[in-house]
């Protein structure tokens, strides 16, 4: 599959591929999180390198809940859906 002449796989992220301005619509959600309610840049890449190595990640959604993974990441509070929640809640 390609996107934009890009080569898109089924694991990608919405960064990897951007279709019509989905991920910087993330980002701008991302961005405005209140600081006291966002996961630390470490913790958010942690989550993001555990999602893309799982098979529910599809086109930077995952399949265990329709959400978008960069979103769900980016929140501390939130956890993995799967039913072996490969990352959890961490303050």
């Amino acid at each position: 599959m390609t996107i934009d002449g890009k080569p898109v796989c089924k694991r990608c992220l919405l960064a990897d591929f951007d279709v019509d301005g989905l991920y910087k619509k993330i980002s701008e959600l991302i961005d405005v999180m209140p600081q006291d309610v966002k996961a630390d840049n470490e913790l958010y890449q942690k989550r993001l390198d555990i999602c893309k190595g799982c098979t529910a990640l599809e086109n930077g959604i995952c399949k265990e809940c329709g959400c978008f993974v960069e979103l769900r990441a980016a929140a501390k509070k939130n956890y993995c859906p799967s039913v072996y929640k490969y990352w959890g809640s961490e303050e």
